[in-house]
């Protein structure tokens, strides 16, 4: 009745979802930058979103009221154990679920319900812990993304100066909405411009393109989407200038929408989950091998059929490491922790297992290893010598160049354009220079240009700052070296600004001489800017190198333009680029082969950024995405390791990211890799715990059955056994950094797969198990040949199996502190259940004498003794019989 009840629910709820789910709308893609403005009007009047049906509209208010609900405080608590619930639901799809279930059901089956329930709780508290670590990261993504929703200004009149502007939240936004721009705007949607005065859009969020873009209103029939000039584009920002624009696309349809629904991929399972579900699967027919041996044996020996079915199960359930899946998931939540404390978001914790296996990492180049800030770094004198920012003797140029930047206002506030800013920062004050008359910057134009005097006397003077290709030809007497020390600064990535300026003669006007084309000036030199590399990114790739991990970064600039900063940020000087053209031009196999080296892809799109990361998994690599623009958000979503960076990053990469660096400061990524790697180990010497002490435990249960006709241990104890052996102490071993550094380094160059959870770790496995059997052997045999019941004997032998391991973890660990208590802490616990009367009776057991505690303390040494030769037997044994070595596990 249950089952049918659950069915009805799921089909139900599954029904109402169609029912509710909005009918697709297709809508053809419209190349809107080809249009003119009557045709992009007409256009869209003729289309429009059909209207919302009955259905849609109840649904709408249904989610609107539980919103509201949701946000009352009485109702908080039911709402999140609801998402806790769903939490929990989706992390019980793991490999070991199954079989624990199945263990549940036929102790249930053999009348043991308190055993069946104790299977379940230990696989609930799994899920449990794991579903609250993901739903608490995603309520803080969810949080850090809520303070960040984006206004726009939207009015009526699609004219120069017509309507007043009113404030919306951008998420409301509709096609032929008309929307105002200015200066530091964030886009909210694309857009069509209406007009435009002096636009310059940052367009490096979607194009990778580091330097502003001017805007007009013309159409661009066939540009791609770099060259499209009459369009503005969500998730860009306004740099210089005003306009208005009339939206286009919203939502899915965006251009940004575009590059997240590359990002619709999910990367295939690796690491260490991947390593669990192979020893899972290599573990599970020794588990029904051991309990089918405990089963056929007992029968053999003429046990009841019940009898010798519980036995198996008892056997086959203590194969089964319940903590397995736990202790890897507080591992990934304690360095998740860690990292969080050092301004890392970890949205996933499995992602972070990849960290140390990482030998690749990727970089957007603009805003996130560079400033994304135009600076000044280079000046050429009138000599043609080329010079460092702060050198005395191309202070003139600089000075020259910062009074033609224009104070549109009159009173002296600094202008907002990039360069302007990067010219006046450099510049410093200028209290001899008094600005009559000011002319900004516009593309169409190329050039700025002020008047002024120096109140030191003089006549006025026209100063002129632009485009070399419109600043020199005005020149006289220019001289022949200018072009080409242009020329190279451009091929060093720099943006070249040139520097003029004339007096006036007598009679001209301020206002007139602007008006005028310059012409008959006075060459001063030349300004190279660039987008700096941010202070902290020589130190991330040099550390990231030491931490054998490669670094490639991923730009739109030109290839000279990205190996010269490649250069400044940290690469070598011959550090290999590859082209997108290249990369077009190359079949799947052959882009695995040029990047495999790379180490910088230039000219690259943004669909080509995901081509990269796929292409470097199919060389081989583990494959970091580290951006902060929409057009990094497939890359981000389909590595191994995506990074989105929020303080500077968009919605759109913060989303597709599996870790969100918090803060501006990269350099957390290296200790990211720290922890990956610390992760790797810690989680070994876990596993070994687990699956070394379940796999003494039915070496032991096979060997009694032998021995006695049934197996030692009851389902109850083998739980017990796992709960005082697996669950704390192994948690603890997880979740403390391994302190073996060296260890740590030495593998950093190797797969983690095979140098960490590889032959070490069967070795490792192996030694534990023989050494568990030992001890519950020898401890069973001593209650057996001393005075005694049964009960005691099999009391001894479950103080012995939890003993030893406990010894061998605190052996291993023994500085660490966590897993002094936790050891000990076990230990005390067991005692004290096995000498309390009703509980010790509840688990099968009686309480022991000091003669049975000494022979489990004798049973203990001698197995720790065994332990440590256990090397020497097996190197004797393999010297004799060779082919033994094949078969050993």
């Amino acid at each position: 009745d249950a089952s049918a009840a659950a069915a009805l629910l799921s089909g139900t709820r599954a029904a109402v979802g169609v029912a509710m789910a909005r009918a697709p709308h297709p809508r053809a893609r419209v190349a809107w930058h080809a249009l003119d403005l009557d045709a992009v009007r007409d256009r869209l009047e003729r289309e429009g979103e059909p209207a919302a049906t009955v259905v849609e509209q109840a649904a709408a208010r249904l989610r609107a009221v539980a919103d509201r609900a949701g946000r009352v405080p009485v109702l908080v608590p039911a709402f999140w154990s609801w998402e806790l619930a769903r939490a929990v639901r989706g992390e019980l799809d793991d490999p070991l679920t199954p079989v624990l279930a199945v263990g549940s059901a036929a102790s249930a089956i053999l009348g043991s319900v308190v055993d069946a329930l104790l299977v379940v709780g230990a696989l609930d508290l799994n899920a449990l812990v794991g579903g609250f670590q993901r739903l608490r990261a995603e309520r803080a993504l969810s949080g850090l993304l809520a303070e960040q929703t984006q206004k726009a200004r939207v009015t009526d009149e699609p004219e120069r100066e017509g309507g007043l502007p009113r404030i919306m939240d951008a998420s409301r936004l509709h096609p032929g909405y008309v929307i105002e721009l200015k200066t530091d705007d964030v886009v909210p949607a694309d857009a069509r411009l209406l007009w435009e005065d002096g636009l310059e859009v940052d367009e490096s969020a979607l194009t990778g393109e580091s330097l502003p873009v001017g805007k007009s209103v013309d159409p661009a029939p066939r540009a791609p989407v770099a060259e499209r000039y009459c369009m503005v584009f969500e998730g860009t920002t306004v740099v210089a200038g005003r306009a208005r624009a009339v939206v286009v696309d919203i939502g899915d349809h965006t251009e940004a929408a575009r590059a997240v629904a590359l990002a619709a991929r999910t990367p295939a399972a690796a690491g260490v989950q991947a390593r669990l579900q192979e020893l899972t699967r290599k573990a599970l027919p020794l588990t029904l091998a051991g309990g089918a041996a405990v089963t056929g044996l007992s029968l053999l020996r003429g046990a009841p059929v019940r009898q010798a079915v519980a036995g198996g199960v008892s056997v086959a359930v203590a194969a089964v490491p319940e903590g397995l899946p736990l202790v890897a998931t507080v591992a990934q939540l304690a360095a998740a922790r860690r990292l969080s404390r050092r301004g890392v978001l970890v949205r996933t914790p499995r992602t972070l297992e990849a960290l140390g296996r990482m030998d690749t990492i990727c970089f957007d180049k603009t805003g996130t290893l560079t400033e994304n800030r135009l600076r000044l770094t280079r000046v050429a004198g009138a000599d043609g010598t080329v010079r460092r920012v702060g050198d005395p003797e191309a202070a003139d140029a600089v000075r020259t160049a910062a009074r033609a930047v224009p104070r549109l206002n009159g009173d002296g506030a600094r202008p907002t354009h990039a360069t302007d800013e990067a010219v006046l920062d450099a510049a410093g004050d200028d209290p001899g220079w008094t600005q009559v008359e000011g002319l900004p910057f516009e593309t169409s134009r190329g050039y700025a240009a002020a008047v002024g005097r120096d109140r030191a006397g003089g006549p006025e003077t026209l100063v002129v700052k632009g485009a070399p290709e419109t600043v020199l030809p005005a020149c006289a007497d220019l001289p022949s070296h200018a072009l080409e020390v242009a020329q190279a600064l451009a091929r060093d990535g720099l943006r070249i600004i040139a520097v003029a300026s004339r007096p006036l003669r007598r009679g001209e006007k301020a206002a007139d001489v602007l008006e005028q084309q310059p012409a008959k000036l006075e060459f001063t030199g030349l300004l190279a800017l660039a987008d700096v590399p941010r202070e902290t990114s020589p130190a991330l790739v040099r550390g990231l190198r030491e931490a054998g991990v490669r670094p490639v970064v991923l730009t739109g600039d030109h290839p000279q333009t990205a190996h010269a900063i490649a250069v400044d940020l940290g690469w070598p000087e011959d550090a290999v680029v590859v082209t997108g053209d290249e990369l077009a031009a190359a079949d799947r196999t052959a882009r695995s082969r040029m990047l495999r080296d790379a180490d910088v892809v230039a000219r690259v799109a943004p669909e080509q950024k995901l081509q990269v990361v796929e292409s470097l998994r199919d060389a081989g690599r583990v494959v970091g995405m580290v951006g902060d623009g929409a057009n990094d958000a497939a890359a981000i979503r389909a590595a191994d390791i995506g990074v989105g960076i929020s303080a500077r990053g968009s919605a759109a990469a913060r989303n597709a990211a599996d870790l969100v660096v918090t803060g501006d400061d990269l350099l957390v990524l290296v200790e990211a890799v720290r922890e990956g790697r610390a992760l790797w180990h810690s989680v070994a010497d876990a596993i070994a715990i687990l699956i070394g002490g379940n796999a003494g435990e039915v070496g032991f249960g096979i060997l009694g059955t032998v021995l006695s006709g049934s197996s030692p241990l009851s389902t109850r104890q083998m739980l017990l056994v796992n709960l005082f052996t697996d669950l704390f102490p192994a948690m603890a071993v997880a979740v403390t950094r391994t302190g073996d550094p060296e260890q740590e380094a030495a593998d950093a160059g190797a797969p983690l797969g095979t140098a960490v959870l590889g032959e070490p770790l069967l070795r490792q496995i192996r030694h534990r198990a023989l050494t568990t059997a030992l001890g519950a052997t020898a401890a069973w045999l001593f209650g057996r040949f001393t005075p005694g019941t049964d009960r005691r004997s099999t009391t001894m032998a479950l103080c012995a199996v939890v003993g030893t391991q406990l010894a061998q973890t605190l052996a291993d660990r023994r500085d660490s502190r966590l897993v002094q208590v936790t050891s000990l802490g076990s230990a005390a616990a067991l005692v004290a259940l096995v000498q309390t009367p009703g509980v010790s009776r509840l688990f099968g057991c009686t309480p022991l004498g000091p003669v049975a505690w000494t022979g489990v303390a004798a049973a203990i040494v001698l197995a720790l003794a065994g332990q440590r030769a256990l090397p020497e037997v097996e190197e004797a044994v393999l010297k004799y019989w060779p082919m033994l070595a094949e078969r050993l596990p």
